[in-house]
């Protein structure tokens, strides 16, 4: 603990678009909770997402270890822990309130079971919640929209919302605030975290949001952004469509600020202000047409995606902007800190405790950032570093013992289990065996991996005023950043296979 603070809440907003908040310069979309929010805290001006996409990032945030050079998507393995078993042993209650689905799904396995205690409120996005429409639902928010290309089961969920205080990121915050009203004081110390999937797709809003920032669009809502690449240029969507679906990701950011407005202030009435740190942290963020892309795709990493918000109110710390350079593990680690917690299994975050309380102005000089099977990042605040991996996208391999992959709605997409290629290799780190499947060219690959080849790489200065449209690849300073991913990748104990598939082992 440090001085009075004792406690700590930690709000995720998944697909958090830094660049679209008003605290950080943003004026299309309205977020005055954020932003009021953000005028007492630390504004961490150099945050960085470290694996992509939602449960690789949760996986850093909550174990501590980059997921990334190992897996696609997966559980908690066998030779680590969540942060919250170690609280545990440290007197320390934790609490987890989501309505995110991907915590339920296979893949997604063990990250709430170490929690005292978790809530999770359904019907978002791919929720198994429903197995029909309500067949009264006519007159209630579910306005049209046009269908994806495949059914979802949010299609049917929707018809269940009799109000806004209904959709799922309302409820959740209302049961975070309920938690806090209730049960907060009952506990010496606690770690509440509330991981809510707003403003993550779809985009579905009631009123007094739908049509807040595109009020001429007269036909069907279009809340599923697709995912592309050379969106417009393509003529895959046109201009008109690719407003509508901004405009349509503004109003769910606006409906979710009004309702952790809700959370702040049930902290405040419960007099617990002056003893709980608040964190509001994403795992990355979502392409709305910037580089003419839209959704999370397989294209290079830009800062739109992967330069994310960090705000953090720490009583008696006065607000101010860190320009310390930060990325997701660094939250675990910092949690792990301030408890005062051990961890037993290899972790890559440093404490950002220094930082926050003016001992330090910096904990790491570089932070490696990437995808599974596709670009490999390092940045050190200024300039970003995406490695290709030439023509051909190999050698690969998956490293787990809970074998699994991204879940995907569609039909036999179901990653093939190990076969007799696998072998049995040691987590670096530790003694545990762990089943590292290789892939081969005409393998069916997990998702991330499955598109065009990460060809290409990219160096990017950030503070050229290009937007980062004007690649740098070439010049003299790409060798520092070349020999900067193998040194992180080597520092990790990544896989061989990885720095060869990159060019620098």
């Amino acid at each position: 603990m440090t001085g009075s603070v004792k406690n700590l809440v930690v709000v995720l907003l998944d697909s958090l678009n830094r660049h679209l908040l008003g605290c950080y310069g943003s004026e299309e979309f309205e977020t005055p909770a954020i932003d009021a929010f953000a005028a007492q805290s630390l504004r961490f001006t150099r945050h960085h997402s470290g694996s992509l996409p939602c449960i690789p990032a949760r996986h850093d945030i909550l174990v501590g270890a980059l997921d990334f050079p190992w897996r696609p998507w997966g559980s908690i393995e066998v030779w680590e822990d969540a942060i919250t078993r170690s609280l545990r042993d440290c007197g320390v209650t934790t609490m987890l309130v989501s309505d995110h689905p991907h915590l339920f799904e296979t893949g997604g396995e063990n990250y709430h079971t170490d929690f005292h205690a978790w809530l999770y409120e359904r019907g978002h996005e791919s929720d198994p919640w429903r197995t029909a429409p309500d067949p009264t639902w006519v007159g209630t928010p579910a306005l049209p929209v046009e269908r994806p290309g495949y059914r979802h089961a949010y299609d049917d969920s929707r018809t269940y919302f009799r109000s806004e205080a209904d959709f799922p990121g309302p409820r959740t915050m209302t049961a975070a605030a309920e938690w806090i009203a209730r049960s907060a004081a009952s506990h010496d110390r606690f770690f509440l975290f509330v991981d809510e999937f707003d403003p993550h797709e779809p985009f579905d809003t009631p009123p007094p949001y739908v049509g807040m920032y595109d009020p001429g669009w007269s036909g069907p809502l279009s809340i599923w952004p697709p995912y592309l690449i050379d969106a417009t240029a393509s003529g895959a969507l046109d201009e008109r469509k690719a407003r509508h679906i901004r405009a349509n990701y503004g109003s769910k950011l606006t409906m979710i600020d009004r309702w952790f407005a809700r959370l702040l202030d049930a902290i405040e009435r419960a007099g617990l202000a002056e003893s709980t740190a608040v964190v509001l942290c994403t795992d990355h963020g979502h392409y709305l047409g910037e580089h003419d892309l839209f959704g999370k795709p397989g294209a290079p990493i830009y800062s739109e995606l992967a330069r994310i918000p960090l705000l953090v109110r720490w009583p008696g710390q006065p607000a101010r902007d860190i320009d310390a350079l930060s990325t997701s593990v660094d939250l675990h680690a910092t949690i792990r800190d301030f408890f005062g917690a051990t961890v037993e299994h290899p972790t890559h975050g440093r404490s950002l405790l220094p930082v926050i309380e003016g001992r330090a102005s910096s904990v790491r000089e570089l932070a490696l950032f990437g995808y599974w099977g596709r670009h490999v990042g390092v940045t050190d605040g200024r300039y970003r570093y995406l490695r290709g991996c030439g023509e051909a996208n190999l050698p690969l391999s998956v490293w787990s013992n809970r074998w699994s992959t991204m879940p995907t709605p569609f039909p036999n997409t179901r990653l093939p289990r190990p076969d007799h290629r696998a072998r049995l290799e040691t987590m670096p780190g530790t003694g545990v065996p762990v089943i590292c499947q290789p892939f081969e060219a005409g393998d069916r690959l997990p998702f991330w991996a499955a598109g065009r080849p990460p060809r290409e790489s990219f160096l990017f200065d950030t503070e050229d005023g290009s937007a980062e449209s004007v690649n740098r690849v070439g010049s003299a300073a790409e060798r520092r950043f070349e020999d900067a991913v193998a040194g992180e990748l080597r520092r990790i104990g990544a896989p061989a296979d990885l720095l060869e598939r990159l060019g620098v082992g």
